[in-house]
């Protein structure tokens, strides 16, 4: 779909009857967790975010960097955090679709314990490698991975993150092993993979190692999402490279506790609503690269539920469990 397509109308005007507190929301400075390291897309979004839907309030978002467990701790701080409206989440689909169905024990729950607020962009993962990688494209990498058993691994930014799960979709379907090598966040892997400490990276930090791809440092094997990113147009989508129909992307929402008022919840909607169409945050996601998006709490909570269903089917499929 295209990123300008999922751009909604504002929220209608607020339900009478608020209380004093929600009327004047906000009256103090807001706290945006992104539950990833500093540097990275899901931080480059949030900033993005947070300053656009300040402009818009007239009021102070402050970005609280929050990083582990595939960003379950951030997420889980947002779900744990009285119902107000001052502190929420950049969330993304790791701890919304992914978690549930990896861990035995989960912090939150998604769907009793978080409001939804609006989706907020999708990334397009990039399979990168060593520029000593003995193959330059994604036909060559599973040949020799088949012809190498257990000698390849990857990196990607968490357990149960989309790059995770797009690589083991890809293996799947492929019918080869890697061995996954887990790291905090984008930011922290692309120094292994320059130095060879692993060979390959599942990433969603286009823009990162674009440079590197540029300077000949990293090689670029593929994008996981239906169309060539527009940074890379001369790469290959891993359809384009014998596997149609295949399809996997980073996505991002803002979430809330679970009891927070409706209005707020849709003074904030609006507040991305109407922040997400400027030119600045236009540009600030073209930067990433990401696609900015936005749906109503409604829509955004029918799409967590989809992609639940998703990627709990092909968990189960392959038994992947992170605990």
């Amino acid at each position: 779909m295209k990123r300008r397509d999922f751009v909604a109308a504002a929220s209608a005007a607020a339900l009478p009857g608020l209380s004093w507190a929600q009327d004047k929301y906000p009256s103090k400075p807001v706290r945006l967790i992104v539950p990833f390291p500093p540097g990275g897309p899901t931080d480059m979004m949030g900033r993005a975010a947070a300053r656009a839907m300040s402009e818009q309030l007239g009021q102070s978002f402050v970005v609280e960097n929050r990083a582990g467990a595939a960003g379950n701790i951030g997420t889980d701080a947002a779900a744990k955090a009285a119902p107000d409206g001052y502190l929420i989440a950049l969330s993304a689909i790791s701890s919304l679709a992914i978690a549930p169905h990896m861990y035995s024990k989960m912090p939150f729950n998604v769907e009793k314990d978080l409001a939804p607020i609006s989706l907020v962009g999708t990334t397009p993962c990039a399979i990168v490698a060593n520029p000593n990688a003995p193959f330059s494209d994604l036909k060559g990498m599973i040949a020799y991975a088949k012809a190498n058993p257990g000698k390849i691994s990857y990196a990607t930014s968490g357990i149960g993150t989309s790059n995770h799960l797009a690589a083991e979709l890809l293996q799947s379907v492929a019918g080869f092993q890697m061995t996954h090598v887990p790291y905090k966040g984008s930011s922290q892997i692309v120094p292994d993979l320059i130095s060879g400490v692993v060979p390959v990276s599942v990433e969603s930090s286009l823009v990162t190692t674009l440079q590197h791809v540029k300077a000949g440092k990293l090689k670029a094997i593929a994008v996981t999402s239906a169309k060539r990113a527009s940074v890379w147009p001369d790469v290959p989508t891993v359809a384009e490279s014998g596997y149609p129909g295949f399809e996997v992307e980073s996505w991002f929402g803002l979430v809330a506790s679970a009891a927070t008022p409706p209005a707020i919840i849709n003074k904030l909607q609006a507040a991305w609503a109407a922040g997400a169409v400027t030119a600045e945050t236009r540009t600030a996601f073209d930067n990433i690269p990401a696609n900015e998006r936005v749906t109503t709490p409604a829509e955004f909570g029918a799409f967590i539920k989809s992609e639940d269903k998703r990627w709990g089917e092909l968990i189960r499929k392959l038994g992947i469990k992170a605990d």
